[in-house]
């Protein structure tokens, strides 16, 4: 009998409620771990788990052996001994691994089991420890000092400094213009070729390498090039003689690239398939529950001996035996932090099917992946391209003895190799190949040449590109932050959290996400520290390992370095005086010396009249302050672009109260005003002496503030508009206009109107004729899509850009995603909305959905008492096994973090 755990069936609280009644009033039933008993955790089955967990123990009963195949790393090495724990089974317990699903590996995980490796699961255990700790004593400090409902995660928060670093350093940036110059040269035979200006006098001209991010030059022993020296040295250059001084021919060979690992698979499947980590790890993780790749959480990059037959065999018969090396490759090198000792990403099985015989079988994304994956494994092990690179530099002096160097580089192809197969960041292979070779010209020493054409050409220096996806996690790798499993979904977490949201590829970090990084920084240095972070790795390998253990290093992390302790101290992180206290005295010693004012403020300089302005992150977002002006940011202008003019523009706009006349009655001014929650008009400003509040109307839907006049305005504050009595009832029948509209009110019952207008016009006949009518039929007929964008490779059904009460979305009349910050409904691509609806899927139903469905189960309140009894049962139960089964609980609820 085979049977899924469906993930992990138990874990921390995560609610209050989560907690058994007997932990609620304990002191650390907040966090959910015991830090004063071991850092015990409370480790809570999930309610919607339970019925599962009792299928499991009945159909345990039959079975005479228990064989625990959840997947061989740290989580799936948890799950086991989790279930282990739960099921607590009578008959023999084995652990089978594997890591790719074909009846020859699961017959020999079978026939070679092995005991669950407690090492992993201490590994796990403390890792997950040590993020509860991380998010709960950091998060509730973000709320008091930034904002509410904020969260702080170990990797997370490095994640998001990243970014944050990287657009501070766009922001500090000044462009720099150079010049260089282009020319165009004959042989004697008549042959042209193109060259670039590589030194005058001598001394090698300046390019945008030679430039500092302040836009002045950081090396002085360069040449910069300004608009009128290149155009009077172009002309110079028509009248000079020109030969060549140098040939220089070197041959090279370049190495094909290893089989994919985790992040690797990621970084290119976002260059060449523009997929996002999270598209890329759906697509992978069914591949391989079907039995097409080898697991795909892997930091190896190793191939078995079976696979390296048949990629060579594959090798032989497509490309031919010159494509074969004489021995298979061999990739042992791992990254930084490398966890577990699987195989690489390749397809699984002996004979590596090809991409064409199981496209049919596979979805879109799935066979493209499929396809890079195959395409990278077999091009591992081809034989190296082989070429021949060609250097050469001209000489020429003006006629007032200026003297210039020009040079140009040649590249030929002398033998593919695996570039016949796979170009990383390319589609096509071949056209790769044409555009990889640069052909010249016959040309030797001394040859004379004639300059045809000299051409200046202008060139601004560009601030650090943006981090995509792809490079996000390459920069992850490379600091050792973060395991390649967790990547895809740190992205989505930062991106999810409001800490960075997307402009087409690129990752853009909000104002909340300075304000939040600014704290950590200043008050938390070593949390966001990256050093450290990849020190946390390094330790959780070691408990992985065995050579180190959890708890000494749970314990400096969270009392300090001065906590006395019997253990190896050398397995806790080296501390400096700010680490000495201890992430629980530094939260609350520190908590009063950081000035909230000071953090949310991202000064941007003076304006013109030496005034300061700066961007404030207040409770409703970001906003402009200048002495007493205020503006408020729009949501899609990204840090960098924030410049002193565009502010200044900002503050200076109108500020959305503008006077429209007067009422005639009263002689009040009628004012529009901008709310939190749109435009909005008042009869007559706030009297602070008076109670009674100035009469409000919000604007119709199909009203604009632009061009709203004092006739609109007048009409909308007589809303709501009494209609007129019912004349079988007397009851009377208002207009009124409300968040989804314009309707209809008649003691209980409600009817929608069909257009805006219709609130001003409407009779009584005309009421009661909607009121006579079942609700359901008025409903409002589906408006026209904006858009149609291709089908929805899971559902099969054709996607929609529609615009809804509040704002576009996508659907496939399944599931409907909002589209997020930065994403533009003109130009949103088909990728990008089947993207934004996996996403949602991947979310769930939203709560108010899920707390619809839970009255339905409301009517057994006679049953509580019952339910009491057993839940003491359950805890006794719980508290009772041995020392891995812990007692642990949470006081209020706390954030959800994720790392």
């Amino acid at each position: 009998m085979v049977e899924s755990s469906i993930g992990h069936v138990r874990d921390l609280p995560k609610r209050a409620a989560d907690v058994p009644p007997k932990f609620k009033k304990l002191p650390w039933a907040r966090l959910g771990v015991d830090v004063e008993n071991e850092f015990k955790p409370l480790y809570i089955v999930d309610p919607n788990k339970k019925p599962h967990i009792t299928k499991l123990r009945e159909l345990l009963k039959e079975a005479d052996e228990l064989l625990l195949a959840t997947d061989e790393d740290r989580e799936g090495e948890s799950i086991a001994w989790h279930l282990l724990e739960v099921l607590k089974p009578k008959v023999p317990v084995k652990r089978m691994v594997f890591h790719e699903i074909t009846k020859k590996a699961i017959q020999q995980a079978i026939d070679a089991p092995r005991d669950i490796d407690r090492h992993l699961v201490d590994a796990q255990e403390a890792r997950r420890i040590l993020d509860r700790l991380y998010g709960y004593e950091v998060s509730p400090v973000l709320w008091k000092k930034v904002m509410p409902r904020l969260s702080a995660g170990r990797v997370q928060s490095v994640a998001t400094r990243i970014v944050v670093d990287r657009e501070r350093a766009r922001m500090r940036f000044r462009s720099a213009k150079y010049w260089s110059i282009d020319a165009t040269f004959a042989t004697q035979a008549g042959a042209e070729f193109q060259s670039g200006l590589a030194r005058i006098d001598d001394v090698r001209l300046a390019t945008g390498k030679d430039f500092g991010e302040t836009g002045t030059l950081s090396k002085t022993d360069v040449v910069h090039l300004d608009e009128t020296r290149a155009r009077a040295l172009s002309e110079a250059l028509k009248s000079a003689q020109f030969k060549v001084t140098s040939v220089e021919t070197k041959p090279y060979k370049r190495t094909p690239s290893a089989p994919f690992m985790t992040s690797t698979l990621q970084q290119e499947a976002g260059l060449k398939l523009r997929f996002s980590a999270a598209r890329t790890m759906r697509a992978a993780q069914h591949l391989y529950e079907n039995g097409y790749i080898t697991y795909m959480r892997t930091d190896s990059t190793t191939l078995s001996e079976a696979a390296l037959s048949a990629a060579r065999s594959h090798i032989q018969e497509l490309y031919g035996d010159d494509y074969v090396p004489k021995a298979p490759r061999i990739y042992a090198k791992k990254v930084k932090n490398a966890q577990e000792a699987h195989e690489a990403i390749r397809p699984a099985g002996e004979t590596f099917r090809k991409p064409e015989d199981v496209q049919r079988s596979l979805s879109p994304d799935e066979a493209r992946i499929y396809e890079l994956v195959w395409k990278r494994t077999v091009a591992s092990q081809m034989a190296d391209a082989r070429g021949q690179s060609l250097l050469v530099k001209i000489a020429g002096q003006t006629a007032d003895g200026q003297k210039v160097e020009f040079s140009v580089r040649g590249n030929t192809i002398t033998f593919p190799g695996f570039l016949r197969a796979y170009v990383e960041g390319s589609d096509d292979p071949n056209a790769e190949l044409e555009n990889r070779e640069k052909h010249l010209p016959p040309l030797k020493e001394g040859d004379a040449l004639q300059g045809k054409a000299f051409t200046p050409q202008s060139h601004e220096t560009q601030p650090p590109a943006r981090f995509t996806e792809a490079s996000l996690v390459r920069r992850l790798e490379e600091l050792g932050v973060g395991r390649p499993s967790t990547y895809a979904s740190i992205i989505s977490t930062i991106q999810d959290r409001g800490y960075v949201w997307r402009k087409g590829s690129a990752l853009v970090p909000s104002f909340r996400a300075f304000a939040v990084v600014t704290l950590l920084e200043q008050h938390f240095g070593h949390l966001v520290d990256y050093a450290f972070t990849a020190k946390m790795e390094d330790d959780l390998d070691a408990i992985a390992k065995g050579s180190e253990q959890s708890l000494p290093w749970l314990r400096r992390f969270y009392f300090g370095a001065g906590e006395p302790e019997n253990d190896n101290a050398q397995s806790a992180p080296e501390r400096d005086n700010a680490e000495d206290l201890g992430l629980q005295a530094m939260v609350s010693e520190r908590l009063g010396e950081i000035d909230a004012r000071a953090i949310n403020t991202i000064p941007l300089g003076k304006d013109d009249d030496g005034r300061e302005v700066a961007v404030r992150v207040g409770r409703y977002g970001p906003y402009l302050q200048r002495e007493e002006d205020t503006a408020r940011i729009p949501d899609d202008i990204p840090p960098d672009e924030l410049n002193m003019e565009r502010a200044t523009e900002l503050l200076n706009a109108p500020s959305g109260d503008r006077e429209l006349g007067t009422e005639p009655e009263t002689g009040l001014p009628v004012l529009l005003k901008a709310g939190r929650f749109g435009a909005y008009v008042q009869l007559g400003p706030v009297d602070p002496d008076k109670k009674e509040k100035p009469k409000t109307a919000s604007l119709l839907k199909s009203m604009s503030p632009d061009t709203l006049s004092l006739e609109d305005a007048l009409k909308l504050l007589t809303l709501p508009r009494d209609v007129g009595p019912d004349p079988s009832d007397g009851q009377m029948i208002v207009a009124h206009n409300g968040r989804y509209g314009p309707y209809l009110v008649k003691g209980d019952d409600k009817r929608s109107l069909e257009r805006d207008d219709e609130i001003f016009t409407v009779t009584v006949e005309q009421a009661l004729a909607l009121f006579a009518q079942p609700k359901k039929s008025r409903r409002r007929a589906a408006a026209e899509p904006l858009r149609t964008l291709g089908d929805d490779p899971v559902s099969g059904k054709l996607i929609t850009l529609r615009q809804g009460r509040f704002g576009p979305y996508v659907t496939d009349g399944e599931t409907n995603a909002s589209l997020r910050t930065g994403d533009d409904p003109e130009s949103i691509t088909e990728e990008r909305a089947q993207e934004l609806l996996q996403l949602r899927r991947d979310r769930g139903p939203t709560t108010k959905r899920a707390a619809k469905k839970k009255p339905a189960k409301k009517s057994a309140a006679k049953k509580s008492a019952a339910k009491k009894s057993t839940a003491k049962k359950t805890t006794k139960k719980a508290a009772k096994p041995t020392k891995k089964k812990a007692t642990k609980a949470t006081k209020k609820a706390a954030p959800k973090i994720k790392s």
